[in-house]
């Protein structure tokens, strides 16, 4: 049934706004239920109803072309002088000076600032507008978890893909960094490899902001904490040199090859001088070599690292790492590829009194050697699987040590503004932030910064950002989280009794393995005494450790001949077991054939 309500209207009325009025409701149609047709309906329960409250928006996507950034200076000399004036001789400058002091526009000028002047200086006087307001406040300690996130990726501009082997922070600020780009595989490098370096902005990702052009490719690059202009790298060839990058992108000056190391130059250090213009360096030659940028004709000091004191170069340990504390200028110590750290002394008499101590500290070469910036006694060292903490009072043992990982570790570093914490690079690309006091059986924070292996690590001395280098030469800068670069309450105090604790365990472990061995040496010295042929050295540390490996090689050899009896004495048990068996089986066969005899008789 179709409902139809007609409205009526006046023909004059025709073209005009409907105006509606509220009357009472009316009812025209009731349709009563019908509950005979019930039985063609189902109930749907429960009924699931969707709605959407949320505005409709469109996505676009679009790529812009890459905007690249440029920076430009100018250098302001004076001027401004009249024509007639020299601003070199003084006695013009002078006179022209009166003259126009003379001058009544210059005087009711000076008139006029003066005031305003005044007005300013009084309200600096009543105002310290170097008032530290909060600073009896503490910082609040931050409760957010340890992370950290890419800033920028500055990636090897040429097609021949070079390992940033180092990196180096501008000194004034943040705000650029230096990396050294070299082929370390130097049978598979390309004719067309590039040898150059580069300088990168860290806002400027796309072109580097300055080129350094090496005779041959640079595996280590510093800039001058005295002179940000400045630059000293070591090459791959063995030679020293060093740029200013006010004057061009070759260097000023070259070591000659003949005085230069024989191996490429791993690592080069600025010394802490008045003229800010000596440096140290080291290669896997086994040398040390001191350097004036003043005059690099030859170097001014030299020392082989033979531990044997012999200052012996065939015997020496090739160095791939360096480490200078300047509030200790005397002493320094270096990693070797043999996996020891020697620490030096600079200002002993004689050769063989420079070499200090040795530690024994890895398996493999030390990529990465440096002391604690707040407790200098102390020192990080990387090599092999691991990294290890070391006291230098201390060298038969570390007193801290992380876990051995999957991973070969490649580089490290300490935070500086944090003493507990440091930082380690691996093969597999990642970044490792261990907290030790925190977490000490693994990082505090693990990132997968690449797919590749990453070779350098550098941290700024602000200690918020961080730089890695990877083996096609990508670096990736990274910022910490404040949890990760701020002193946190009493850690310096809890550090300090971390590492006094440790030291004082290792020292009750070392004297009572020396009292082990001194037992050992008294028990050999008695069975030497007791020999009837008495033809052995008494005593004496090279005869000690040939009757220790005697000695190993006999308790080797007894422990094989008792192995050897308890086989033999298995398989004679063996062979009786079975020979019972088979004269068990043969009684009991011959028994049964018996019987079958005797029933056949019967």
């Amino acid at each position: 049934m179709e409902i139809v309500y007609v409205y009526t209207k006046k023909r004059n009325e025709f073209g005009r706004q409907c105006n509606f009025s509220d009357r009472q409701a009316e009812l025209h149609v009731d349709i009563l239920p019908d509950e005979s047709l019930t039985s063609n309906f189902i109930e749907k329960n429960p009924v699931d109803c969707g709605l959407q409250c949320v505005q409709e928006m469109s996505e676009h996507e679009i790529n812009t072309e890459r905007y690249e950034t440029e920076n430009r200076g100018i250098n302001h000399v004076e001027g401004g002088w009249p024509k007639d004036v020299n601003p070199q001789e003084v006695e013009q400058v002078m006179r022209y000076r009166k003259k126009v002091e003379k001058d009544e526009m210059y005087i009711n000028t000076i008139q006029q600032l003066g005031s305003v002047m005044e007005h300013v200086i009084k309200q600096n006087n009543a105002i310290d507008i170097y008032e530290d307001y909060f600073e009896d406040l503490h910082v609040s300690e931050t409760e957010e978890p340890p992370s950290a996130k890419t800033i920028n990726v500055f990636r090897d501009p040429n097609e021949v893909k070079r390992t940033a082997t180092n990196l180096s922070w501008y000194p004034d600020g943040a705000r650029k960094l230096a990396v050294a780009y070299s082929n370390l595989e130097f049978q598979r490098s390309s004719p067309d490899t590039s040898m150059d370096s580069y300088i990168w902005d860290i806002e400027n990702p796309n072109k580097p902001d300055f080129t350094i052009k090496p005779v041959s490719p640079l595996v280590t690059l510093e800039y001058n904490p005295k002179d940000s202009h400045v630059l000293v790298g070591g090459c791959y060839n063995g030679q020293i040199a060093y740029w200013d990058t006010r004057k061009g992108p070759s260097p000023i000056e070259m070591s000659p090859v003949e005085h230069s190391h024989r191996d490429p130059v791993y690592k080069v250090i600025w010394l802490q001088s008045k003229t800010g213009t000596e440096c140290f360096s080291a290669s896997t030659d086994g040398q040390v070599l001191w350097w004036d940028t003043r005059k690099l004709g030859e170097p001014t000091e030299k020392l082989i690292m033979d531990v044997s004191k012999k200052q012996d170069l065939e015997k020496a340990q090739g160095v791939i790492s360096l480490e200078y504390e300047p509030t200790i200028p005397t002493k320094f110590m270096v990693g070797t590829e043999q996996g020891c750290v020697i620490s030096c002394n600079r200002k002993a008499k004689t050769p063989a009194e420079k070499i200090v101590a040795v530690y024994n500290a890895h398996l493999g070469p030390i990529y990465s050697l440096q002391r604690n910036p707040f407790f200098p006694k102390n020192f990080l060292t990387v090599g092999d699987w691991t990294a290890r903490i070391w006291s230098e009072d201390i060298r038969e043992s570390s007193i801290m040590w992380t876990k051995y990982h999957m991973s070969y570790m490649t580089d490290g570093c300490w935070s500086p503004v944090r003493p507990a914490v440091f930082f380690t690079t691996k093969m597999d690309g990642t970044l490792d932030v261990w907290d030790f006091l925190f977490k000490q059986n693994d990082p505090t924070l693990s990132l997968q910064v690449t797919d590749e292996a990453l070779h350098s690590l550098r941290i700024q001395d602000q200690g918020r950002f961080i730089a890695t280098g990877s083996h096609s030469g990508t670096t990736t800068l990274l910022e910490l989280s404040s949890r990760l670069c701020t002193m946190q309450r009493n850690e310096k105090a809890l550090v300090t009794s971390m590492f006094e604790r440790e030291t004082r365990r290792e020292k009750i472990l070392e004297s009572r393995h020396r009292e082990m061995r001194l037992k050992q040496r008294t028990a050999s010295g008695m069975e030497r005494h007791d020999d009837e042929d008495g033809d052995h050295p008494a005593g004496g540390d090279d005869y000690e450790e040939e009757d220790l490996v005697a000695r190993a090689e006999k308790d080797f050899y007894d422990a094989i001949e008792a192995e050897k009896k308890s086989r033999e004495a298995k398989e004679a048990k063996r062979k009786e077991a079975e020979a019972a068996e088979a004269n068990i089986k043969e009684n009991g066969d011959e028994k049964i054939d018996e019987e079958k005899d005797d029933e056949n008789a019967e």
